[in-house]
């Protein structure tokens, strides 16, 4: 759950200089300009609800001179206390030790992958241009598998850690490092000195006293569950021993297997590119507006509240979402460890969202006489749906577009994204009313409270400051923070941040960027589904 990180000061003589003073003036200016046009808060708040463009950027907001105070010091203390913590987590240590059971998420992960790109070596020439465009070629797998494999074995004493290695080794043609492997299992204790001769036979030519078939019946047993690992050594096996049934018997059953997990893909990949074309299509009509988009909803920006009473809501609700968080993580840690607490757990996690929304509602909202509706564009106004559609396509294929140049960019600088980041267990593993809880928190609670706080509260927060790109780039960035990613799904988060941020400036509503969010995390998560689960 992330949580967003404010800052506070104290100035000389324990009160801050009232930093908005340039900007409470504007708004007198703008309130005594309205007061002549015979324009007061009770027509306002009408017009805004229907959608209409007032004459200024936005209510104004009284001057009041108030400093900081000792609860909004401690609370940004706390906050940065907590980030701090999540960057030492995050690349102080291993990314595994957060994971359980990284040894059958890992194998589960390659396996698949392996397999994919063996589907794909046989599919069409069209179908295999688009995939090897679209994503790395088996070689980068290979490599990528290997690093992961290797990082897992400093951390892991499981036995099937270093003989998946030793056999991504043999694939990728390391024979040395196979040869250096087998000659220090031959000093460790069982099962690794039989795996070592069963490697080598397969990948160093050493010879077996029984015929392949025996020995991955017998000598393995339980050391290789079906899968890619299995079929590739007893398909090496097979090879060098002439035995025809046997690679026969494990090429019909790697076909079978790699060829459905791509037709699972298929239906997946074809909705994707047909929400592109579409996306670029409205895309185009809304470019051909020249700037003249409509609003879907009635929120106003720059907003109504003053900018410091906007930081100190943040502040202090941040700090209340981090404890929130801390408790919830100390249950998960001396709380029972059963399947539907874990995910029930990490659902209630959107709850340290929601001491930030009663303290926005009290101090932001309420004082300005907004609905909590109006004050986001959640409803939208006459003729707004229309434009929620095409805005909200065109959302999907600008952050496809620009998710795509990001990942060859990241091919070609050599980075990817941890398997950490996207791997989720529950979504793999987990029985189908696990699956759907765990659904409606990533594709419907999540992007609500998410663009509500991000995009409603520290957006909008910044714009009593900055102009519209500043804010943004603030914003967005302090999103990709939050989530904790590395490099590529740092840059991936910003440029949505980015995206929902102009949406809801354009618009004056976050149903465009709540709808974008939740497809992204729904696209996500069937990926997830479909590759890995069943």
């Amino acid at each position: 759950m992330e949580q967003v990180e404010g800052h506070a000061g104290r100035g000389r003589g324990g009160e801050e200089p009232d930093r908005d003073r340039d900007q409470a003036e504007g708004d007198r200016a703008g309130a005594d300009g309205v007061r002549r046009h015979g324009l007061h808060d009770s027509t306002m708040l009408p017009m805004m609800r229907a959608g209409m463009v007032s004459p200024m950027d936005s209510v104004s907001a009284p001057v009041e001179r108030r400093h900081v105070g000792v609860l909004t010091a401690l609370s940004a203390l706390a906050l940065v206390a907590f980030f701090a913590l999540m960057a030492w987590l995050q690349y102080g240590g291993s990314r595994v030790e957060s994971v359980a059971e990284p040894e059958r998420a890992l194998a589960l992960i390659v396996g698949r992958t392996m397999d994919f790109d063996e589907a794909i070596a046989r599919a069409p020439a069209w179908e295999r241009f688009f995939y090897r465009v679209m994503s790395s070629e088996p070689a980068g797998d290979l490599r990528e598998a290997i690093r992961w494999y290797e990082e897992l074995a400093d951390q892991s004493f499981d036995p099937t850690v270093d003989l998946y290695l030793a056999i991504l080794e043999g694939e990728a043609g390391r024979l040395d490092s196979v040869q250096r492997r087998m000659d220090e299992w031959d000093h460790r204790p069982d099962p690794l000195p039989e795996l070592a001769r069963l490697v080598a036979a397969a990948y160093l030519g050493d010879e077996l006293d029984t015929p392949p078939g025996t020995v991955l019946d017998e000598a393995l047993g339980e050391a290789l569950e079906t899968g890619w690992f299995r079929d590739r050594i007893a398909t090496r096996l097979a090879s060098r021993a002439g035995d025809r049934e046997l690679l026969g018997r494990v090429t019909e059953a790697q076909v079978v297997r790699s060829d459905r997990l791509l037709l699972r893909m298929r239906p997946m990949i074809a909705l994707e590119l047909v929400l592109l074309g579409v996306g670029l299509l409205a895309l185009i009509r809304l470019a051909r507006r020249r700037g003249a988009l409509a609003r879907v909803g009635a929120a106003i920006l720059p907003p109504p509240w003053r900018g410091r009473e906007g930081v100190v809501v943040l502040v202090r609700g941040g700090a209340l979402g981090v404890i929130t968080l801390s408790v919830l993580y100390l249950y998960s840690v001396v709380g029972p460890e059963q399947p539907f607490t874990r995910v029930m757990l990490g659902t209630v996690t959107n709850l340290a969202f929601v001491p930030v929304l009663v303290l926005a509602y009290g101090r932001l909202l309420r004082p300005s006489e907004l609905r909590f509706g109006e004050s986001f564009g959640l409803v939208p106004v006459a003729g707004g749906w229309r434009s929620l559609a095409l805005v909200f396509l065109a959302l999907l294929a600008v952050g496809q577009l620009g998710e795509g140049v990001m990942d060859v960019a990241g091919r070609w600088l050599g980075l990817s994204a941890h398997w950490t980041e996207w791997f989720d267990r529950d979504l793999v593993w987990g029985a189908p009313l696990v699956v759907g809880v765990t659904l409606l928190d990533t594709v419907v609670l999540t992007p609500v409270f998410e663009e509500i706080v991000f995009r409603g509260l520290l957006f909008a927060t910044l714009r009593r400051r900055f102009g519209t790109s500043v804010a943004a780039v603030l914003s967005a960035g302090i999103f990709a923070v939050a989530h904790g990613y590395g490099v590529l799904g740092f840059a991936a988060v910003f440029w949505s941040g980015l995206l929902w941020a102009w949406a809801y400036e354009r618009t004056g509503s976050l149903l465009p960027s709540i709808a974008s969010h939740a497809v992204d995390n729904l696209m996500a998560s069937l990926g997830v589904i479909l590759v890995l689960r069943g």
